[in-house]
């Protein structure tokens, strides 16, 4: 199992405790000892849960997040969403603002980038993709 990062959706499915995200997220990190998510997907998440004035989610995510790794938005991270965003905008093919950085992260960092947005993701030639755990 190579080390990954953890798309929205797919650390959504673990906060969630969806029975398959929880069950991959386990066999994970008896390998690796944390979870991998880029600073977009907090931003995505945190923001989720104070538009619901979610209080005891938000404690606990920030909780997750302490001892997870979350790696920041860099200038290598910039630059590779814009060579991204640049090639799909010229096949007519754009994705959202925050899947394109969170693809740009994985590649920089040469992870595989875990996803149920197949449909965004598997336009972005540069990034590796596998399909995460499902929303059952």
């Amino acid at each position: 199992m190579p080390k990954s990062l953890l798309d929205t959706d797919t650390l959504s499915a673990v906060i969630k405790q969806n029975p398959t995200a929880v069950s991959h997220s386990l066999s994970y990190l008896a390998t690796y000892g944390m979870l991998t998510f880029s600073l977009i997907t907090r931003y995505e998440v945190l923001r989720g849960l104070k538009a619901k004035n979610a209080l005891v989610q938000i404690a606990a995510f920030e909780k997750l997040c302490a001892v997870s790794e979350v790696l920041p938005l860099t200038d290598a991270v910039v630059q590779r969403a814009a060579d991204i965003y640049g090639n799909l905008h010229q096949q007519g093919q754009l994705i959202g603002e925050a899947d394109i950085l969170i693809a740009a992260t994985a590649t920089e960092n040469g992870l595989i980038c875990v996803t149920n947005n197949e449909n965004h993701f598997k336009c972005i030639q540069t990034c590796f993709l596998t399909t995460g755990s499902s929303h059952d």
